[in-house]
């Protein structure tokens, strides 16, 4: 259920403000390419998807994209083209049935952290129910059978969340079903929900807190 939003007195922009200058993508290049980063999954969600992005942007040369074929659908629709993220980050593509890019997950130096914002009721339903059918369900699931920590920034958490759809902003009203899968995905392994962006944010800070943490303790 939704409605459309005419006169929203405070409008937030879509546009990505993090450092939006081009750049060329190159492991080579980049200080310490080899070690472990965040695998950062994309689904096909338009609120928050910007927000997402800034924060992921944050983290280079740390993190690679995994976009959903709903994602690639999406992502022009809000003026964010499949050539701009590959200026800035190495970008991997849903074009496999067996979804081949999971495998880099077996790596143990190569991925620490799996993030999955933003991420749709659809992907958060599920997540929740162990159905893995997509990149990002993929990498969910195979992240948490090799005990690596997940993020999952879920879209539909409140009784009522305000949007900005590809025309105009809209008001939605999530139904208990999805409501009750956010909370189902709390409880499954190796698994953190957050339902905002400062929410990521804060969960990204941890989690690289730990990381560092386990570094020096190895060290």
């Amino acid at each position: 259920m939704y409605r459309k939003l005419n006169n929203l007195a405070a409008r937030p922009t879509m546009t990505m403000t993090t450092d939006t200058r081009p750049r060329a993508y190159d492991a080579d290049a980049d200080a310490d390419a080899t070690s472990a980063r965040f695998a950062w999954a994309i689904t096909g969600s338009g609120h928050g998807l910007a927000e997402s992005l800034d924060i992921a942007a944050t983290l280079l040369p740390y993190v690679d994209l995994f976009l959903s074929r709903a994602a690639e659908e999406v992502l022009p629709l809000y003026r964010i083209e499949l050539a701009q993220l590959k200026q800035r980050f190495r970008v991997f593509r849903d074009n496999s049935a067996s979804a081949v890019p999971v495998g880099m997950l077996y790596d143990e130096t190569r991925y620490h952290t799996v993030v999955v914002a933003p991420a749709t009721s659809n992907t958060v339903a599920k997540c929740a129910f162990g159905i893995s059918d997509t990149l990002p369900t993929n990498m969910f699931a195979q992240a948490g059978k090799l005990g690596i920590p997940g993020i999952v920034f879920a879209c539909d958490t409140q009784p009522v969340v305000i949007t900005k759809s590809p025309l105009d902003w809209v008001e939605l009203r999530p139904r208990n079903i999805e409501l009750d899968n956010v909370e189902r995905l709390r409880q499954i392994d190796h698994s953190r929900v957050v339902c905002s962006p400062a929410e990521l944010r804060a969960a990204l800070d941890a989690r690289l807190a730990e990381t560092r943490m386990s570094s020096c303790a190895s060290a």
